[in-house]
């Protein structure tokens, strides 16, 4: 059973696999891990994946001392937990991490609920976060930047912007929360132009998508940035 105010996601939700060729395509250089483990650094540490979905990015901790995937569709859970490591994996959502006071280190939200934008504040799920968060303990929000790269012309030319406010306005909102934001600028690179496309029309209206693949029609990769929103409890 869902959560009662729980989403589905209209790319994970409806297509799996096609948006693990999506999560394989991100970062491929490693610039945006590399941040990830200078800004909160988890070998040793108890680290909590929050909306992990499928679980792509659960075998990448292996160095935590204790990894926990928290995922609000349940469709997604036997995924996540058929993937390799020693994660467990949990029914849970934002506002609602079934997890004790006070016993993760690290928690990293990689686009999924900490979006704010003029119809949806979060501020519930971070004060959630703060609870199972030891003193000290930090949550790293992944988010895409929608000022710089290509990834955010798309974002830009896509119907859906108009709810996001200015173009800073999730950079702000963090920043009011005492948060610091880190862009990283790194990329999409796909194996085939059939993957990259495919992915696009996953993500974007098909007329965004096929105007942004007409004016590229050789490009398997394009510019991607990321910003990192990283809050500390006290």
């Amino acid at each position: 059973m869902d959560f009662p105010d729980f989403v589905r996601a209209g790319n994970q939700a409806v297509d799996p696999a096609l948006y693990d060729i999506e999560n394989g395509a991100i970062d491929r250089p490693g610039v945006l891990w590399s941040e990830l483990v200078r800004l909160a650094p988890w070998p040793g540490r108890v680290l909590l994946d929050l909306g992990c979905g499928s679980g792509f990015w659960l075998p990448r901790y292996q160095e935590a001392a204790e990894v926990t995937g928290v995922e609000p569709d349940s469709s997604l859970l036997d995924l996540a937990r058929d993937r390799p490591g020693h994660a467990q994996v949990l029914h849970g959502s934002a506002e609602h991490i079934p997890l004790p006071d006070e016993s993760v280190d690290v928690v990293h939200a990689r686009f999924a609920y900490f979006f704010p934008h003029t119809d949806f504040d979060p501020t519930p799920g971070l004060v959630e976060v703060s609870r199972v968060l030891k003193p000290g303990g930090k949550l790293v929000v992944i988010d895409n930047d929608t000022e710089e790269g290509e990834f955010a012309d798309l974002l830009k030319a896509s119907p859906w912007a108009a709810t996001q406010g200015q173009d800073t306005y999730a950079r702000d909102w963090w920043t009011s929360k005492g948060a610091d934001t880190t862009p990283v600028m790194s990329s999409w690179e796909f194996d085939s132009r059939a993957d990259l496309e495919a992915v696009l029309h996953l993500e974007f209206p098909r007329d965004v998508a096929d105007n942004w693949l007409r004016a590229h029609p050789d490009r398997v990769c394009l510019s991607y940035g990321y910003l990192l929103h990283t809050w500390s409890r006290d």
